[in-house]
């Protein structure tokens, strides 16, 4: 079993990760339509976002350390910290002046088993490059040096508490139905409208962290350092 100070910091990354607004939202979505049947596409997209996050994180576990073996020559260079000064000075000035006109999000056309899976392949790749929450807990599963029998269990586990919210909403429109309907429909209107502002402190934020460890790496804040008396 895994020590405290590793179960605990994955917890609470699990339980944040929990936020999800796309998957709330499609999950919103998907419960509200009036459709006779929810539970089939919902719990497809659901077991498909689990399914894609659980195998990508089975591959950076099994795999992180061999490849940042690889990659730590590269990525100490000065080259690669003007890179990252450049992409997160970028991220973080785009993050200021991101479009915040409201587009309808992309809905499923169908019902469909085959549509949900799809839909839910496409949720995970677009936010695993931004699901640091995610990223963290795999980097303190891998920076503690748990054996393969004691890392599954927990990632499976992190993944499953990842999709209990949509669960427990749809338990709840079986238990309530339509009174639990306006509601549900003030949650899935916030959560549109909140999407995109939360995209865009993601990304201001991940821009910064990029911006300040290229200036670190190139040795821009050391000498700044230097000349403050």
């Amino acid at each position: 079993m895994p020590p405290l100070d590793v179960l605990l910091p994955v917890a609470g990354l699990a339980l944040l990760d929990t936020l999800s607004p796309t998957t709330l939202g499609v999950s919103l979505f998907v419960l509200l339509s009036g459709a006779r049947s929810v539970a089939r596409p919902l719990f497809a997209y659901l077991g498909t976002v689990a399914l894609f996050y659980f195998a990508l994180g089975c591959a950076l576990m099994l795999g992180l350390g061999a490849v940042m073996d690889r990659l730590t020559p590269l990525a100490d260079s000065p080259l690669t910290g003007w890179g990252m000064v450049v992409l997160g000075g970028g991220l973080f000035a785009y993050s200021w002046v991101m479009p915040n006109s409201k587009r309808p999000p992309r809905r499923p056309a169908s019902f469909r088993t085959t549509t949900m899976i799809g839909l839910g392949l496409a949720t995970g790749l677009l936010e695993a490059g931004t699901a640091l929450p995610y990223l963290g807990a795999i980097g303190i599963m891998s920076a503690s040096g748990l054996a393969v029998h004691a890392w599954l269990p927990v990632l499976a586990a992190y993944n499953l508490v990842m999709v209990l919210p949509p669960v427990l909403l749809y338990l709840a429109h079986r238990a309530f139905g339509e009174r639990l309907r306006p509601r549900l429909d003030r949650w899935r209107e916030r959560i549109d409208a909140g999407s995109r502002e939360a995209l865009s402190w993601v990304v201001g934020i991940v821009g910064l962290l990029l911006l300040v460890n290229g200036l670190q790496q190139v040795g821009v804040v050391d000498l700044i350092d230097s000349l403050n008396p």
